[in-house]
């Protein structure tokens, strides 16, 4: 079991630092700040550059946690909350399917972090290594998802859609 959690949390901690990684730098083919604070402003997060960087910093901050197993579930509960707006505010009535954009794989993101969130990191993670393991399995998972929907349900609260939505464009000034 140690080493099929190692496995998840590796590759949906990479994953999901990529994807933040997209949004802060413009790495991996992202549209970077200015092209995220711009759509974010499209779909009524105001200031759109705020909502980027506080998205894009859980991201990349949650992915890198999660992968490394440090801090037990609460990478888990910034991967949720970033996911269930996503879901929100993108992916929602586009189906199941990512090919139509639909919730597809903000859904895996999020049962990876719920399966973490409950199971703890395992063995190998810095958790253990550091011997905070035992300390922070006596966090409930549900009590640290529940972060993650406050979050998220902040976040929701705190959008002003105003229009349309706009296709996420690069920039060029990202790099």
């Amino acid at each position: 079991m140690d080493i099929a959690l190692l496995i998840l949390r590796v590759v949906v901690g990479a994953s999901m630092a990529a994807h933040g990684a997209q949004k802060l730098f413009g790495w991996f083919g992202g549209p970077g700040m200015a092209g995220v604070g711009a759509w974010f402003e499209s779909i009524g997060f105001r200031p759109g550059l705020v909502f980027a960087l506080l998205a894009g910093l859980a991201e990349v901050s949650g992915g890198v946690l999660f992968a490394v197993g440090f801090l037990g579930p609460f990478p888990a509960a910034l991967m949720l909350s970033v996911m269930v707006v996503a879901i929100v505010t993108v992916h929602l009535g586009h189906g199941f399917f990512a090919a139509n954009n639909g919730v597809e794989v903000p859904l895996l993101y999020i049962t990876g972090a719920v399966v973490v969130a409950f199971a703890g990191p395992g063995m190998y993670s810095l958790d253990q290594l550091l011997g905070l393991d035992s300390r922070l399995q006596q966090v409930p998972g549900w009590l640290v998802l529940a972060i993650g929907l406050v979050g998220a349900l902040g976040n929701l609260a705190l959008r002003r859609p105003a229009g349309a939505q706009v296709p996420m464009r690069r920039t060029g000034r990202e790099r």
